[in-house]
C-alpha cells in the first residue's frame, strides 16, 4: 500500500469521506515537547469542532469554561462536523484520520485549531511568524483495509521512533481508547472492519518492529 500526501490547496472535502491530515512544525521544532502545549492544542481539535460560531479559545478560556471542553476528541455529538477517527500528537508534528460529516468544514477546521495553537504559542515564546512547516497535507482514504492500516499507522508512530516501548503509553493518541475496551470500536468506528479491542491491539503491536526497521514504510504512507 502506497500513497502520497497531498497540500491542501482550496480542496474541496466532501461529506462522507475520511482523510488522513498531517503537519509539521517548521525546522522540525519540537512544538509538543511540552505537555502543556500538546494539551492545548488538543483542546484546540475538541473546541472548533462544530456547527456552532464560537469565539476564539482564547476567549472561551478568559471566560472560565476550559472546563467545558470535552476531555475526548473521539466522542461525538450533534454539533461536530467532522468524526475523529484516530489521532496522535508527536514532539513536532500531527496525524488525524477524520470523516468529513459536513462539506466543506475540512479546511476551515484545521485552520481554526492551526492558528489558534499558533497565536497561543507566539504568545507564550515571545515570538513571530509561522509554526508551520506549510499548509496541511492530506490523503483521502478509499478502501476498508488502507483505513485499517493507516489508524495502525499513526497509533504506533510513538513506538516507530522510539519515544515509548509500548504505543498505549503514548499520552496524546487514541490507541488506548481502542485498545482499553469494545467501546470504540464496535460503537462508534463503524469504519474500522475490527470490532474487537484485543484483536485491533494484536494488529498493530505485531507490526511495532517492522515499522521501526523498515524507513521504506514511512515513505509510502507520507511521501
Amino acid at each position: 500500500m502506497s500513497y502520497k500526501f497531498k497540500v491542501n490547496k482550496r480542496r474541496v472535502f466532501e461529506k462522507g469521506k475520511v482523510y488522513h491530515i498531517c503537519n509539521k512544525s517548521i525546522a522540525n521544532y519540537g512544538i509538543f515537547k511540552d505537555k502543556r502545549n500538546s494539551l492545548r492544542f488538543f483542546k484546540a481539535l475538541v473546541y472548533y469542532n462544530t456547527f456552532e460560531s464560537k469565539v476564539r479559545l482564547s476567549a472561551y478560556f478568559k471566560l472560565k469554561k476550559e472546563n467545558k471542553i470535552k476531555s475526548n476528541l473521539l466522542d461525538l455529538n450533534k454539533t461536530n462536523t467532522l468524526k475523529c477517527l484516530a489521532y496522535c500528537i508527536m514532539p513536532d508534528h500531527y496525524h488525524l484520520l477524520l470523516k468529513v460529516l459536513a462539506d466543506n468544514t475540512l479546511s476551515k477546521y484545521i485552520s481554526d485549531v492551526e492558528n489558534s495553537f499558533s497565536r497561543y504559542f507566539n504568545i507564550k515564546f515571545k515570538r513571530k511568524g509561522p509554526i508551520w512547516q506549510s499548509r496541511f497535507r492530506c490523503v483521502e482514504i478509499k478502501t476498508d483495509e488502507q483505513l485499517l492500516h493507516v489508524s495502525r499507522y499513526i497509533h504506533l508512530n510513538p513506538t516507530t521512533d522510539y519515544l515509548i516501548d509500548k504505543p498505549e503509553d503514548w499520552e496524546f493518541s487514541s490507541y488506548k481508547d481502542y485498545i482499553l475496551n469494545n467501546h470504540y470500536l464496535k460503537n462508534v468506528f463503524s469504519e474500522i472492519t475490527i470490532n474487537n479491542a484485543l484483536t485491533y491491539k494484536k494488529f498493530c503491536e505485531d507490526q511495532i518492529d517492522y515499522q521501526r526497521n523498515l524507513k521504506k514504510i514511512k515513505k509510502l504512507l507520507l511521501e
